[in-house]
């Protein structure tokens, strides 16, 4: 009696998960889904792009999988992710809220913050203060060199050596947002950014390897002692770190005078203190780490693969090279506006955001009503996930979908032109917020290094290797760089 109860039970159970596995009605079509593991078992868990693309072969730009027991819907190609997160942007601009980096940050950041009024005040905050902090202005160019001084004594001290550049950049990055954010820089040797690289470094592993798709697939696994613990005491970490900033901040701001992002949010919380606000101290230390780590890894991510191709295509280096000395023919410095009359480095500095690939999965949307997309019903609260990479290479788009050729960005009378399938920060009301600032970084920091250095791919070093290590970003494997003064140059700089 016992056993039959027992084996009754079970077979009630696993109709149950069936039940719950199945696609709703006109749901996007997908792979075969399986019991409590969903479509895990078929994706890759270290890296699971080369997966979506096979899936997206046979379902087509719209399909749909099961993460555990959570359904999920994959948006591939130009047109798809045009009418999600363009025409239809409010209707998929959601967050799912039940996932390990939302856990880990107690969804206090602005980036995966919920759609909603709290999100719209935090959005409209960061992009009029970044905006005032000179976003496409002078103030911010200045940073930006200020910088650059010491990313060159690096540089100098390596002439005619060879280097690893990756914490080199990502210490540029840094200190670039940090100045923004918290008004100093950090020596390269600072136990802050040590331990904030760390850190960032750890997590960005975590969210996007097998431990984070177990967690968000299994909540039952989410109270163990297992390694997606580490992310929530390297937030800890970096909280009170942020914490630290933020109390030198409260004993030596002026009020109404601020001198960067934290004062300007101080100050903002003195003005809401009488009203009822989503404002608040705690909530503005992790925001301050969203921005920081945003506005470190894609920027050091895409400068290491720019760096990266330049050396092994060193006729493209050559006439990037040429093109700077003719347009900055008697200035110190470059500007953001110089761009204009730098057409194939600005195709070349694209070029390099597209193969870069730096976000290849964006950051997941939810919908936030019922709705439909390319004739398919996606219900409310269902997981989004935009491959931007699938546009990034996408056949009937680019002149070279697959190779590195600043052509993608020309026309026919080599003047530069941006595709509509160059979508590298998203679109919509979800769209980067640092895309102002990290375009001009780009811009300034590789024109500034390659209008005094040449960079050469080491003869010992063997055949390159393109393949990028997956993570919540992109980045090269690890390579080394051999670095030359440019003769033509050393008068000028």
């Amino acid at each position: 009696m016992l056993v039959s109860l027992i084996l009754l039970w079970l077979c009630l159970v696993f109709l149950i998960l069936q039940i719950k596995s199945r696609r709703p009605k006109n749901f996007p079509p997908g792979p075969l889904v399986l019991p409590i593991v969903g479509n895990i078992l078929q994706l890759s868990l270290e890296n699971p792009l080369k997966d979506f693309e096979r899936l997206r072969n046979s379902y087509g730009d719209v399909y749909s999988l099961f993460i555990g027991s959570k359904p999920a819907v994959v948006i591939n190609g130009l047109k798809a992710m045009k009418e999600a997160l363009i025409t239809k942007a409010i209707e998929f601009a959601g967050r799912p809220q039940d996932l390990y980096v939302n856990d880990t940050t107690q969804n206090k950041g602005v980036i995966l913050a919920d759609y909603g009024s709290s999100w719209k005040e935090h959005r409209r905050f960061a992009l009029t203060t970044l905006r005032n902090f000179g976003l496409g202005k002078n103030s911010m160019e200045e940073r930006i060199h200020r910088e650059l001084h010491y990313t060159i004594k690096v540089l100098e001290n390596n002439i005619g050596k060879t280097m690893s550049p990756q914490f080199m950049f990502h210490n540029t990055s840094s200190n670039i947002i940090c100045q923004v954010l918290f008004g100093t820089r950090f020596e390269y040797d600072d136990d802050f950014i040590k331990v904030i690289v760390q850190c960032f470094t750890e997590n960005a592993k975590l969210a996007n390897g097998p431990w984070a798709m177990l967690y968000d697939g299994f909540p039952v696994i989410r109270s163990l002692p297992l390694p997606f613990r580490k992310a929530f005491k390297n937030v800890e970490t970096c909280q009170n770190l942020a914490k630290r900033l933020l109390a030198e901040h409260k004993e030596t701001r002026v009020p109404e005078d601020p001198r960067d992002f934290i004062d300007c949010y101080l100050d903002e919380l003195d003005k809401r203190a009488k009203e009822g606000t989503s404002f608040s101290e705690d909530r503005l230390t992790m925001y301050a780490l969203d921005l920081h780590f945003a506005g470190t890894e894609t920027t050091s991510n895409t400068l290491l693969t720019g760096f990266l191709y330049l050396m092994t295509h060193p006729h493209i280096q050559e006439r990037c090279q040429q093109e700077m000395d003719d347009v900055l023919q008697g200035k110190t410095e470059a500007s953001f506006d110089d761009r204009h009359q730098m057409p194939y480095t600005q195709a070349v500095i694209h070029e390099v955001q597209r193969i870069a690939n730096t976000v290849p999965l964006s950051v997941f949307h939810c919908t936030t009503k019922d709705t439909e997309l390319m004739g398919y019903s996606i219900p409310k609260g269902t997981l989004i996930i935009p491959n931007l990479g699938s546009l990034l290479c996408e056949e009937g788009q680019w002149k070279f979908p697959h190779e590195f050729n600043p052509q993608n960005f020309l026309d026919d009378n080599g003047e530069f032109v941006k595709p509509e399938a160059f979508m590298p920060f998203s679109s919509g009301p979800r769209m980067c917020l640092g895309e102002g600032l990290a375009r001009m970084e780009l811009f300034i920091i590789m024109v500034s290094l390659l209008r005094k250095f040449k960079f050469i791919w080491p003869e010992d070093a063997g055949e390159p290797d393109y393949t990028p290590v997956y993570g919540v970003t992109l980045s090269p494997r690890p390579y080394r760089m051999k670095v030359e003064l440019r003769a033509a140059q050393q008068s000028n700089l």
